[in-house]
């Protein structure tokens, strides 16, 4: 197993990369020996709240999970699918990417609409519409200013050049976001039921490959950074940002659609947080099975990267493949004539294990399911305590509030408020005309959208009220699903 004398794996160095000291005490039990340095970056990122939902998975567990019209239960696929009838589905995927954001506003928000729209179309379908849901602090201060501004030409840049259009969204400002915005992007595809491709593994002897962007190491451990408190020192971490690059996805789709419609997918899986490590791991836990991964022979971008580099990065437009081994020439032929590198990097193995190799030495090998939500990672019950400001928040009665004396003031006052007033400063810079599907885009309260050849249409929105949930977080969350409903 690979070693390095510079960094001794101790209990101190797993509390650097996250971990708690049970934690690291688990993964000596279930190793049964000290972790390789490379094999603490995997556990630190696959066991970080971004990846596990270790703090939350118990209280997700208790929302609706099964329905007639899901063609997969939630959480089962890295996108939610509901049929259409007729032969057809929808994906629909809705991601945060609020502390890349804060550190890095424009790759921030480019990479999260870009990672949402590769987890729709790795279940083969094609993107139809973007939305976003955007939180900033006061907009009279420098910084939200240039959070504003940096975040919405990220999300414009992406998907203008990927060719989907921004339908719909909601911004709001309040002074407790100025540190760290909220950028949530949403994506929506139109798929045929019979040709979902799903992210398992399976099949012993069949190949394992990485198509897509070259890696590098841009995005090591943004999975953790993600996890973690924003502070001072995050300003530091800008090397956990991604780098995104629309026209190489677009690419990337229109291959992995070629792909899909010649038969040469097993499955598929973007690899977004915590890039190799994580794409593996979840495909072989899912299937069953396990990975054999040849790091020298995956393709980088920058020299001399170590295997925890190689194995970490969340360098974007990444995806990793099963295809049948005599499927392989044809997948590679394929890519090539989308200017997309496909290369074979590994095998299916028949037990639960992800090992990694390079220079011909095993550098890491850790049973899959030991390290996915949901399967072998931590679960935690976290205590929970109502907060003391609500007891401030609701001190006062409504009705005797006093009435203003100058309504006319007070309607001014709330036509000019940043929350209120029109927001087509901000989606005009959006292409929502992009595919001639659109009829009714920004500005309304869902946008609507047709689909070609098919007798129906599609209401799309986002929407939440921050301060009730603020005031009480299970009946604003309510609220917010009615409202999208209404």
């Amino acid at each position: 197993m690979e070693s390095r004398p510079d960094d001794i794996v101790d209990e101190k160095l797993a509390r650097r990369h996250g971990l708690t000291g049970e934690e690291y005490e688990r993964i000596l039990s279930v190793l049964g020996r000290v972790p390789t340095y490379t094999e603490l970056g995997i556990y630190s990122v696959m066991w970080s709240e971004h990846c596990s939902y270790k703090n939350s998975l118990l209280l997700i567990r208790g929302l609706p999970r099964k329905g007639e019209g899901l063609l997969a239960e939630a959480g089962e696929e890295n996108a939610g699918l509901i049929d259409l009838g007729d032969g057809f589905g929808i994906a629909f995927k809705i991601e945060s990417h609020n502390h890349p954001s804060a550190v890095e506003p424009y790759q921030g928000a480019a990479t999260g609409v870009g990672g949402i729209l590769r987890d729709i179309f790795t279940l083969g379908a094609r993107p139809i519409a973007v939305l976003n849901s955007l939180r900033f602090g006061d907009p009279e201060t420098d910084r939200t200013q240039y959070l504003l501004s940096q975040v919405v030409k990220g999300i414009a840049n992406y998907g203008n050049s990927f060719g989907v259009p921004t339908v719909g969204g909601e911004i709001f400002f309040d002074r407790s976001y100025t540190k760290n915005p909220i950028v949530n992007a949403m994506a929506v595809g139109i798929l045929e039921k019979k040709k979902v491709v799903r992210a398992v593994a399976n099949g012993v002897g069949n190949a394992v490959l990485i198509v897509g962007s070259s890696t590098g190491r841009d995005g090591i451990h943004g999975a953790t950074f993600a996890s973690e408190e924003i502070s001072q020192e995050s300003e530091e971490r800008r090397p956990s940002v991604q780098v995104g690059d629309p026209f190489t996805e677009k690419c990337l789709l229109e291959a992995l659609m070629e792909a899909s419609e010649a038969n040469c997918l097993i499955a598929v899986q973007d690899m977004g947080a915590a890039g190799i490590a994580c794409s593996t791991a979840e495909m072989s836990a899912r299937g069953g099975c396990g990975m054999e991964i040849d790091l020298d022979l995956v393709p980088t971008r920058e020299s001399d990267m170590t295997p925890y580099e190689i194995v970490l990065s969340e360098s974007q437009e990444r995806m990793l493949v099963i295809a049948k081994p005599e499927n392989v020439a044809t997948l590679r032929e394929i890519f090539a004539k989308w200017d997309i590198e496909a290369t074979e990097v590994g095998r299916v193995i028949d037990r639960d294990y992800v090992q990694f190799s390079h220079k011909g030495r095993v550098c890491a090998g850790i049973p899959a399911t030991n390290l996915v939500a949901g399967f072998g990672a931590p679960i935690y019950s976290r205590e929970a305590k109502r907060p003391k400001y609500l007891e401030a928040a609701t001190n006062f009665v409504p009705e005797e509030l006093p009435l203003p004396s100058n309504l006319e003031e007070v309607l001014l006052k709330l036509l000019s408020s940043p929350n209120l007033s029109s927001k087509e400063w901000v989606f005009q810079q959006y292409d929502s005309a992009v595919q001639t599907n659109t009829v009714i885009g920004p500005g309304s309260d869902a946008a609507v959208v047709r689909i070609k050849g098919y007798d129906k249409l599609l209401a799309l929105t986002t929407d939440g009220n921050s301060r009730y949930v603020y005031l009480n977080p299970k009946r604003g969350a309510s609220i917010a699903v009615a409202e999208a409903a209404r």
